[in-house]
């Protein structure tokens, strides 16, 4: 079995024509709205409470009830009721036997919303009508018709209005109710973006230091001798290929050996690597 808060957000009391006050002798609509089933239509006037459409008022048909000719005892406050008990929002609908009724909203009206009022005679006329609310007077239209734009909490009270030489309305109140929030839906979040793959070596750059002349000029001390000895060593061999020719001396090569031991000293003392 549904819970009774549940079984309150599945019907709602409408009613045609949809405003809070009726001259007297009109006829009125009122239905149970959405998930209908097992709803009927209920009232609480000054002379009988919790009373069910269809048994001393009105005609019910399935969730519908039609009342064919208002009277002002017919005042009061109806709602949709459940074979549970659960109910539905209540409307304050005023019947008059006056000559002017004030059309207003039953139901809340959202904020930031529009809302008009139309002050109304029950036989035709040109003359402006004055509008109040809680007691005080707002202002004067010449339409009978007055607009709030941007409703907000502030504008809820007791509205009425005057037309001179017919009356004045009953009151009726102007509720405001807050818009109904959503919840904000996460967002999306983006794909991760593909990293190119890293290599071990980087890419030579323009700030990438050059050798400094002086380390230049010690790796060409360091291998000219490496080449002048290669060169003197092909020069004999090709010198002993042509013939026989008067054999090195042990004293000579040593002698190129210790002159390059002397240059490799000097370079290493001048510049220390």
């Amino acid at each position: 079995m549904e819970s009774p808060s549940l079984l309150r957000l599945l019907s709602s009391l409408t009613l045609r024509p949809s405003t809070a006050q009726l001259f007297y002798g009109e006829s009125l609509h009122l239905s149970c709205e959405e998930d209908s089933a097992g709803w009927t239509v209920k009232r609480n006037t000054t002379i009988e409470t919790m009373s069910e459409c269809g048994r001393n008022w009105g005609k019910l048909t399935a969730s519908f009830c039609r009342i064919s000719f208002t009277l002002p005892s017919h005042s009061g406050v109806y709602w949709c009721e459940s074979r549970e008990g659960a109910t539905s929002n209540t409307v304050n609908i005023t019947i008059t036997g006056g000559d002017v009724i004030l059309q207003s909203p039953v139901l809340p009206v959202m904020e930031g919303a529009a809302v008009t009022l139309n002050c109304t005679t029950r036989s035709p006329s040109n003359l402006p009508a004055d509008f109040y609310k809680d007691g005080s007077l707002i202002r004067t239209e010449s339409a009978r018709q007055m607009t709030i734009h941007n409703v907000s909490k502030s504008d809820e009270g007791l509205y009425h209005c005057t037309i001179s030489g017919y009356g004045q309305s009953a009151t009726s109140r102007l509720a405001v109710a807050a818009p109904p929030t959503t919840k904000a839906l996460p967002t999306a979040k983006a794909p991760p973006t593909a990293r190119a793959p890293s290599t071990s070596m980087s890419a030579p750059t323009d700030s990438a230091p050059l050798l400094s002349p002086v380390r230049l000029l010690c790796h060409l001390v360091v291998f000219c001798p490496y080449c002048i000895s290669t060169l003197l060593l092909v020069s004999l061999w090709r010198q002993r290929s042509a013939g026989p020719e008067p054999p090195v001396s042990m004293a000579t090569v040593q002698g190129l050996d210790d002159e390059y031991d002397d240059v490799i000293a000097d370079v290493t003392t001048e510049h220390d690597f």
